[in-house]
């Protein structure tokens, strides 16, 4: 099956270089997608195109595909299956919940001079980045790609209900599956709480498993494509 993978705020496609031989490995055809914006020096891209470019991945995959968002792209993902939802074999959501309709993409760290950039690990200490030693936050640091604003602040699009009847996996990195089912059953994530096909997968790992746990992810991620 192809899987698309798009990478969560601040990385390019390169996030996925340990998972992409694990997954072909395990008989799948994985997909990085490349975001404008992110790794293209698009400074001017918006949320409209990074979606547009999910869905041209989706296009032009000859089956349905499992669309893999991270961190604040579960909202990339969530966003095609429903623009798509007769395409989408499901979607698989690591660390992340997708925002609702009429919500910003991004709006909870500032801007400055009109991109969203990485600030540092403050924000991430404790069990998001427990698991990244010095150098693997260094390489993180100096790599990270600044979000245009445009992407940053652009506003969350939901139209199809369609949506909620595409399968969900909700990947569990620096949380547990009991606690993702806590914070969905309390209305933290009203998307999740009415999709109809949900389930959760667990991998011990911070915020950041394709760095740290790329081989337990990527076979979480081809247990969820043949699901």
């Amino acid at each position: 099956m192809d899987i698309l993978l798009i990478a969560g705020l601040w990385l390019d496609a390169s996030a996925w270089d340990d998972v992409v031989p694990e997954l072909t490995a395990l008989g799948h055809r994985p997909i990085p997608v490349a975001l404008p914006g992110q790794g293209d020096g698009a400074d001017s891209a918006t949320l409209d195109d990074q979606v547009a470019a999910v869905l041209a991945a989706v296009d032009a995959a000859p089956g349905k595909p499992l669309v893999v968002g991270h961190s604040a792209a579960t909202t990339l993902a969530w966003m095609a299956a429903d623009a798509r939802p007769e395409k989408v074999a499901g979607v698989a959501l690591i660390g992340g919940f997708p925002a609702p309709d009429g919500r910003a993409y991004a709006d909870f760290l500032p801007i400055e001079d009109g991109a969203l950039p990485f600030l540092g690990w403050a924000p991430f200490e404790g069990p998001d980045a427990a698991d990244l030693d010095q150098e693997a936050r260094d390489r993180f640091a100096s790599a990270a790609i600044p979000v245009p604003e445009a992407v940053a602040r652009g506003v969350v699009r939901l139209a199809d209900e369609r949506r909620f009847d595409v399968p969900v996996v909700v990947v569990c990195p620096e949380f547990t599956p009991a606690q993702a089912e806590k914070w969905i059953a309390a209305g933290e994530s009203p998307e999740l709480a009415r999709a109809t096909h949900l389930t959760y997968a667990d991998i011990d790992s911070g915020h950041w498993p394709m760095t740290t746990r790329p081989r337990d992810l990527a076979h979480l991620l081809a247990e969820a494509a043949g699901a």
